[in-house]
């Protein structure tokens, strides 16, 4: 699975430009498909014939990650930005970026802004131009820019990277399905978009396959770093089975038979309340009459930044987790 994350991290895909992303990864799900189709959205929509067809499984994993649109270029050549996505602006400044067409840059801030002061206003793109003229052969308004992929191994089998969030859960799912011996329920693995601008891509998946039961896979907040407080989720102790976050409460029959299924195979798992922050579990438990929706989550640190974090023993049990509950269903 490392191999498939590696994969996923490198391509571009700021949320509304999916496209290279989606590409990587319907060529690695072709194959274990019995149909696979993009919508009008762009969601990439990988079907899996069940064993029992008269119900309907959604599993969720967003290809968008946060960057930054072109809004004005200065005539000196300096690019202006704004935010595509919850940017954490302190952390995403002096760090190289690279555009949808390839072109690199160096993401700053204002000269002399005071850090109280530090917002997506303040940054800009330099890319050496010298000119308005010159920057305009390479970039025009209304291109995206994201962090330069970065992918580095840390001790004890964590690893750190920027857009782990939601590349992490798109793995999860390739990697459940491509495991998956069976799938008890007609399962349509979903990798969806816009999701860091709103859930757009979900609501539209959702309404078009009205599933009986629905899965997000996403990273949660690891409440075990200096500072942080009333957060249990830890690196390290398993998958994390959502209760509730600002956007959803969770069906009791989801985490309920989660639970079951982790403690039946032995797979570590942890409970999670996210206080900030929703996934796509809402949209697609409000789909149409409603559905069970629930979600497995990916503990990771520092999200939202170019250094996010994660526990490759919490991926693999978030893997082995999902292809239980597809396997075998809610029975």
């Amino acid at each position: 699975m490392l191999d498939l994350i590696k994969k996923f991290t490198a391509a571009f895909s700021v949320t509304g430009e999916e496209t290279a992303l989606r590409s990587v990864i319907e060529k690695e799900a072709a194959i274990y498909a019995d149909g696979i189709s993009t919508d009008p959205m762009g969601n990439l929509i990988v079907y899996k014939k069940g064993e029992n067809s008269g119900k309907k499984l959604m599993i969720a994993a967003h290809m968008d990650e946060i960057g930054f649109v072109v809004t004005y270029i200065e005539d000196n050549g300096f690019i202006r930005v704004s935010n595509l996505g919850g940017i954490n602006s302190i952390s995403s400044s002096y760090h190289t970026v690279r555009f949808n067409n390839g072109t690199p840059g160096v993401l700053v801030f204002d000269s002399g802004t005071k850090p109280e002061d530090i917002k997506a206003n303040k940054l800009f793109v330099d890319i050496g131009a010298r000119s308005a003229k010159e920057a305009g052969k390479k970039i025009k308004i209304g291109d995206t820019c994201a962090l330069t992929p970065v992918f580095q191994k840390l001790m004890n089998n964590r690893f750190t990277a920027k857009a782990f969030d939601d590349r992490i859960g798109c793995a999860v799912a390739l990697d459940s399905l491509r495991n998956a011996k069976k799938t008890k329920y007609d399962t349509y693995y979903v990798f969806t978009v816009q999701e860091e601008v709103g859930c757009r891509g979900s609501k539209t998946a959702s309404f078009s396959i009205m599933p009986d039961y629905a899965v997000a896979l996403d990273v949660t907040t690891a409440g075990d770093v200096p500072g942080e407080k009333n957060q249990p989720v830890s690196l390290g102790k398993g998958a994390a089975i959502k209760i509730k976050d600002n956007s959803v409460i969770c069906s009791k029959v989801i985490v309920d038979r989660l639970t079951a299924l982790a403690e039946k195979h032995k797979i570590k798992y942890q409970y999670e309340i996210l206080t900030a922050g929703g996934t796509d579990t809402s949209s697609m438990q409000l789909a149409g009459a409603g559905c069970d929706a629930g979600c497995i989550s990916i503990p990771t640190r520092y999200i939202h930044t170019p250094m996010e974090t994660i526990d490759f023993s919490d991926v693999k049990a978030c893997s082995s987790l999902l292809t239980a509950l597809t396997e075998e269903g809610m029975e």
